[in-house]
């Protein structure tokens, strides 16, 4: 399976690390403010990027570029993502995978055989108002609790990150999520932007003083947190 969307230099996505962002189509999940309607909708049309092109580029940036950021979509829906990991590893670079936690066996599998540096999980809301914030009637959360348990036990380098939006989260949705992710290294409060490319639009995001007080509110469960695109 192609990645359909490809930035070859970022300096965000990844610390600092000079950091190309490969980018999957399709998505299990509906979010109505996801930034990516064109992957996440019509997965057939998005543009496929051939693999041996990708790895010409990474062959020839060993040295400049320090890492491969995958995001989609939901990279962990594509079937060769482990095998597409394999070689970028090969190759000696650090991998930061991005994922909405619905494949907890994928997950371990990559942690298992060294293919990720650093796991970023996003957190979309309070247990009970997941489904809402995935744009699915109902789900079954086990997973993405499942998944949780793990980056929070595995010794691997992660964030949890939840993008807030004024129709989606108050402040007691910060306390609940806090409690659910205690004792977590890093978490991240993310400014949401409305833009031509979310499924939906009209949606506000948090000013800037009420993201800081979710920030405090979410402080004492969490190691490091943080807003996100708020400078």
């Amino acid at each position: 399976m192609d990645f359909s969307g490809w930035e070859k230099l970022s300096l965000v996505d990844y610390d600092d690390n000079l950091t190309t962002t490969l980018f999957m189509a399709g998505c299990n999940f509906r979010c109505p403010f996801c930034q990516n309607s064109d992957l996440v909708l019509h997965p057939e049309e998005a543009p496929k990027i051939p693999w041996e092109e990708i790895l010409e580029y990474l062959k020839k940036r060993q040295g400049v570029l320090d890492a491969v950021c995958i995001t989609g979509g939901e990279p962990t829906l594509m079937p060769d993502l482990l095998e597409k990991m394999c070689e970028i590893k090969a190759l000696g670079y650090k991998i930061k995978l991005d994922s909405n936690g619905s494949n907890p066996e994928l997950l371990k599998k990559a942690a298992r055989e060294g293919l990720v540096d650093y796991f970023a999980m996003d957190i979309k809301n309070a247990k009970e108002k997941y489904p809402l914030t995935c744009g699915l009637k109902k789900m079954d959360l086990s997973k993405i609790e499942e998944s949780v348990s793990f980056l929070l036990t595995s010794g691997i380098p992660y964030e949890f990150r939840t993008t807030i939006i004024e129709e989606f989260h108050d402040e007691e949705d910060m306390k609940k999520i806090g409690e659910w992710i205690k004792g977590a290294e890093r978490y991240a409060l993310q400014l949401y932007i409305d833009s031509e490319r979310c499924i939906e639009r009209g949606y506000h995001s948090i000013p800037k003083e009420k993201a800081e007080r979710f920030l405090e509110i979410v402080k004492p469960y969490v190691k490091h947190a943080k807003l996100r695109s708020y400078e």
